[in-house]
C-alpha cells in the first residue's frame, strides 16, 4: 500500500523522461528540415511554411467534421444500449482471451474493440485507459493480460478505417473507400499474428515464473 505513490512517481518520472527524448527527436527533425530549406531555398522557406499551417488548419477542420460524425454514431449505439450488444457479442473472446478479468474489465475491452472496429481509434483510447488501470495487478510490472492488450490495440482490427478514409478524401481521392478490404484483411492478420506471438511469448509466466514487463520500461502512464 505505502508502496503505491513510488510506484506512480516513477512511472511518471520514466513516461516523462520518455515525453522529453521524443520532444528532443522531433525538435532536432524540424530543425534540420527548417536549416535545410532556408540554405537550399531561402524565397521559397517561408511560403512553404505558410502553406504547410494552412494545409494543417484545413486537414484538420475537414477531420474534425469526420470524426464529429463517428462519435455521434458511438453517442447513439450507446444511448441505444448497442454497446451492451456488442459486449455480449465479444464476451466468448474477451473471457477467453483475458482469463482471471472481471465482467467490467470484460465491459470495457469489449467496447475497446468496438471503437477501434469503426476506426475510432481517439473514442477507444479513454476506454483502453480504464481497462488498463483495471487489470492492473498493484505492482509496477504490466501482467500478459495488460500486453495482450496493448498488442491487439497495436494491430486494431478496423472494419471501417474511418480516418484514412478522411484522409483519402481530404486528398481528393475519388474512391476514398477502396481502402477497406485491403485495411481490414492486413489488420485480421497483424492481429492474429500479434494475440499468437503474446500467447506464445506468455507461456513461461504461466507455467510459474512470474516475471512481468515493468511499466516504466514500456512508457505507460496511468494518473
Amino acid at each position: 500500500m505505502f508502496c503505491a505513490p513510488l510506484v506512480r512517481a516513477r512511472n511518471i518520472c520514466a513516461a516523462a523522461a520518455i515525453q522529453y527524448r521524443m520532444n528532443s527527436v522531433f525538435f532536432v527533425m524540424v530543425a534540420a528540415s527548417l536549416a535545410m530549406c532556408i540554405f537550399s531555398s531561402p524565397s521559397a522557406a517561408f511560403p512553404a511554411m505558410i502553406d504547410g499551417a494552412s494545409g494543417a488548419i484545413t486537414l484538420s477542420l475537414k477531420l474534425c467534421a469526420i470524426y464529429a460524425i463517428w462519435l455521434s454514431v458511438l453517442d447513439i449505439m450507446h444511448k441505444l444500449k448497442c454497446d451492451r450488444a456488442l459486449q455480449k457479442l465479444f464476451s466468448p473472446v474477451t473471457k477467453k482471451l483475458f482469463k482471471g478479468e472481471d465482467e467490467e474489465t470484460r465491459g470495457l475491452i469489449a467496447l475497446n474493440f468496438s471503437a477501434n472496429l469503426l476506426g475510432m481509434g481517439g473514442a477507444a483510447t479513454p476506454l483502453g485507459i480504464r481497462a488498463m488501470e483495471r487489470m492492473q495487478d498493484g505492482t509496477d510490472r504490466a501482467t500478459d493480460n495488460m500486453i495482450l492488450f496493448l498488442v491487439v490495440n497495436a494491430t486494431s482490427i478496423q472494419l471501417i478505417p474511418a480516418t484514412v478514409i478522411g484522409l483519402r478524401s481530404a486528398a481528393g481521392s475519388l474512391a476514398s473507400s477502396d481502402i477497406i478490404l485491403p485495411s481490414l484483411l492486413a489488420t485480421i492478420v497483424s492481429t492474429a499474428v500479434g494475440i499468437a506471438l503474446a500467447k506464445v511469448l506468455a507461456l513461461p509466466s504461466d507455467r510459474g515464473s512470474k516475471k512481468r514487463l515493468p511499466l516504466a520500461e514500456k512508457g505507460v502512464k496511468f494518473d
